[in-house]
């Protein structure tokens, strides 16, 4: 191996900490450097100079990976922190990303994580990229209104599914590994840029810098699991929907209209003043008990 190599190498890793040697193996043939060595190799100069920290192996538990065969099968949708003000205040940042790709679909910073918020940022990412055909989500407040006190109601991102024939998954309670895809992701991005990131001026900085990032992450950063692709290279979005709304407000009133009112329940009058309410009274009653048997009253009393 010539010395130019190996110092291109050791440049390369030191430039960018997290890179591993399949990932500097790659950029070394992509940017056309002669006789480019393989991963192995890559990983054998790093030791040799004193560049890769050997860590205590842990034995993870391994858990079944699964993936849609073609972009635009499935999105996974999600809310993340970390997003933070000048001012003090934390914004939150709706993800999304195409399941097959891994191509990020939706990364909006929200000051306020409302139902009508997340809802408008998957309307503007369905008509920038088209509409999936299932949408995976865990089971927040902002997702789905079936566990919803009293009584389960419809949010509005359902309604928009159910409008645009989109089938919503929802993870099984306390599964985090269901989304595992969108976890990742904000891991990647907290490690790579929110943790070195000081507290932004405002929302709009916010969204620019982020925005930035997720550029770079769906266009120039290869994928192992997708055989060293780039996301956007992947990535095949639907035509645009002629007839999706641009806000959700929109989108309800249009499914709204010509629905049918929901039951109400007939309210029963009060009593009038005619009728007379009788006091309970005491309850006589007899009972042959043989002897050792016992004659169970209401609340546990016997006799």
């Amino acid at each position: 191996m010539s010395t130019e190599v190996e110092l291109a190498v050791c440049q390369l890793r030191q430039t960018y900490p997290k890179w591993g040697a399949r990932r500097i193996a790659h950029e070394l043939a992509v940017r056309g450097v002669a006789n480019a060595p393989g991963r192995s190799t890559v990983h054998r100069i790093l030791v040799r100079n004193g560049l890769v920290n050997h860590q205590v192996q842990v034995h993870r538990r391994v858990y079944k990976r699964w993936q849609r065969g073609a972009p635009m099968q499935l999105w996974q949708m999600d809310l993340m922190g970390g997003v933070f003000l000048a001012d003090g205040r934390e914004c939150k940042l709706v993800t999304g990303i195409d399941d097959c790709s891994r191509f990020i679909v939706i990364a909006t910073v929200l000051v306020q994580p409302t139902g009508r918020a997340v809802c408008q940022a998957f309307i503007e990412a369905m008509r920038r990229f088209g509409v999936p055909s299932e949408m995976l989500t865990d089971n927040g407040k902002q997702f789905t209104g079936r566990y919803s006190k009293p009584l389960p109601t419809e949010v509005m991102v359902e309604r928009v599914c159910h409008e645009n024939g989109i089938n919503q998954r929802l993870t099984k309670p306390k599964s985090p590994t269901t989304t595992g895809k969108i976890e990742r992701f904000h891991k990647t991005l907290r490690r790579e840029m929110l943790d070195h990131s000081g507290p932004f001026a405002d929302p709009v900085a916010a969204q620019s810098a982020i925005d930035t990032w997720v550029y770079s992450y769906n266009h120039t950063r290869p994928h192992q699991s997708l055989e060293m692709a780039t996301p956007a290279q992947a990535f095949h979005p639907h035509s645009l929907p002629a007839d999706m709304p641009e806000t959700a407000e929109a989108a309800v009133a249009e499914t709204t209209v010509g629905m049918a009112e929901p039951m109400r329940l007939p309210v029963l009058p009060p009593p009038s003043s005619s009728e007379e309410i009788l006091p309970l009274q005491a309850v006589e009653f007899e009972a042959v008990v043989s002897p050792g048997r016992h004659v169970m009253l209401p609340q546990a009393r016997s006799l």
